[in-house]
């Protein structure tokens, strides 16, 4: 599942390649793809027309804000982003999902689940494997929690001040989960999934099966410092595909090379020789090394 380095990529090439986007048309070809309120007849009808503005992040979430008339105003030769908005399109990329661009008319593939069109023909078509990918259409002067719902249940960033060993302590006490159980919960910090929770808990010196309740003040500053710096890095790299992932352009993301312990089960710790551990701890792989982390 891309998490909050593969979506903050593909919130980049959003923006990147959907500057002046005027949507001349929309093909829903999968229902489910559509999850706000009216379905496809409704998201369809709402977008085509509409201008596509501001990409945002939020966790794994991403939504632009909607136009009717070009946000990108020319005045002096100085582009000026539009403060007022016709709604938003909301997007969650789930365990498969991903964009492609077309500058030329090209046959979809048999996973594509929706494809937008601008005046000029090109195309932003959203392909997704496992169809769990969902959109939504948020009409103008809602918030967009009221649409999005799972926005609600979000705790911090990694990148936040609110993301600190102040905050981690007050949401563990009396906890007895796992440290790596914790740290997939999106409520505790948004983003995180399998891949970035082992590898910043390896950087922190952290065994993922310790309980929360008996990490001590230093080793929550750690974990914060260390999980944001692993995302920056994979940001960097353009995330990280180890399945479906891939960029606007159809690149791969290169962080996965450089894995400290992720997938690299029985293969020698690039920090102490230890062959990497792999364990299911809250149901998922977890790679670990057990000399590194204790």
């Amino acid at each position: 599942m891309p998490e909050l380095p593969e979506v903050e990529t593909v919130r980049r090439g959003l923006t990147d390649r959907l500057v002046n986007f005027q949507i001349q048309r929309v093909e829903v070809f999968r229902e489910r793809a559509v999850a706000s309120p009216g379905g496809s007849e409704e998201f369809k009808k709402n977008l085509t027309g509409l201008y596509v503005g501001r990409w945002q992040r939020r966790g794994k979430y991403l939504f632009a804000s909607l136009h009717r008339s070009n946000p990108l105003l020319q005045k002096d030769n100085i582009q000026i982003q539009s403060c007022f908005n016709d709604g938003f399109w909301g997007v969650h990329l789930r365990m498969t999902g991903y964009f492609q661009w077309h500058e030329y008319p090209t046959p979809p593939c048999s996973h594509t689940r929706a494809s937008f069109w601008n005046y000029e023909g090109n195309e932003l078509r959203f392909v997704d494997v496992r169809s769990f990918g969902e959109m939504w259409w948020v009409p103008p002067g809602n918030p967009i929690e009221k649409i999005i719902t799972g926005l609600k249940r979000l705790g911090p960033e990694p990148f936040s001040n609110d993301f600190n060993a102040t905050y981690l302590r007050r949401k563990f006490k009396g906890s007895k989960r796992t440290i790596k159980a914790t740290l997939l919960d999106q409520s505790i910090v948004a983003g995180t999934g399998n891949i970035y929770a082992d590898e910043s808990l390896f950087a922190a010196g952290i065994r993922p099966n310790k309980p929360v309740g008996e990490l001590k003040t230093k080793e929550l500053k750690r974990l914060c410092q260390s999980l944001a710096e692993v995302m920056t890095i994979s940001i960097g790299k353009g995330g990280t595909t180890f399945s479906d992932f891939r960029d606007l352009e159809g690149i791969n993301g290169n962080y996965g090379g450089e894995a400290w312990v992720y997938r690299r089960s029985d293969k020698p710790c690039r920090n102490c020789g230890e062959p990497i551990k792999k364990d299911l701890i809250a149901g998922r792989s977890t790679h670990w090394c057990p000399k590194c982390q204790l």
